[in-house]
């Protein structure tokens, strides 16, 4: 079983997922300050925080993670001085992680052999491989072409954050067991 109640829909929208997305956004929003912008790429940061966005997919649903991802980064862009304009297709990514994530949850990825570490570090990597190839878009929005769109900002967004998630998402996902049973998830 997941860590979403077989008996809620996958898609539905309810107050607790309203309350765990706006969570999940400000959340991501606020810690993704702690970041540092990689040297030679195209204003990718190491964001420790990211992991937040994958997590609560995983935990919450699709609906909760494709609003932590998207919200939660346009909150940080506009913290950091980016804007919400400069870069909203990087949002849009984010926010398909935490889609992929929720959707990834509730199928057979996340009883890994039984292992809910195993399927968390699954979940993670494959959500942030997959939602971050969104970013390819720099090739329309920014003229990029492919292969600086490849190197100078997929391949420098993937590893820091696949980094994080891997680690840090199943490390959530099991902090998170024990609380989600007196909240009645």
């Amino acid at each position: 079983m997941t860590s979403m109640s077989m008996s809620r829909s996958m898609w539905g929208v309810d107050s607790r997922t309203i309350v765990y997305a706006a969570i999940g956004a400000a959340l991501y929003g606020v810690l993704a300050i702690f970041s540092i912008v990689i040297p030679g790429s195209n204003n990718v940061s190491v964001r420790p925080a990211f992991a937040i966005v994958p997590f609560f997919g995983y935990a919450f649903g699709p609906v909760a993670g494709l609003f932590t991802g998207l919200v939660g980064n346009a909150i940080a862009d506009q913290i950091s001085g980016y804007g919400l304009v400069t870069a909203w297709n990087w949002s849009i990514a984010n926010g398909l992680v935490g889609l992929l994530a929720g959707v990834f949850a509730m199928g057979s990825l996340a009883r890994m052999g039984g292992n809910k570490i195993i399927g968390a570090a699954i979940i993670a990597a494959l959500s942030t491989a997959i939602g971050m190839l969104f970013v390819f878009t720099d090739i329309w929005v920014f003229g990029n072409d492919f292969n600086t769109a490849l190197t100078g900002s997929y391949l420098w967004v993937l590893v820091p954050d696949l980094i994080a998630s891997v680690i840090l998402v199943p490390i959530l996902a099991v902090a998170w067991e024990p609380l989600k049973e007196s909240l009645g998830r």
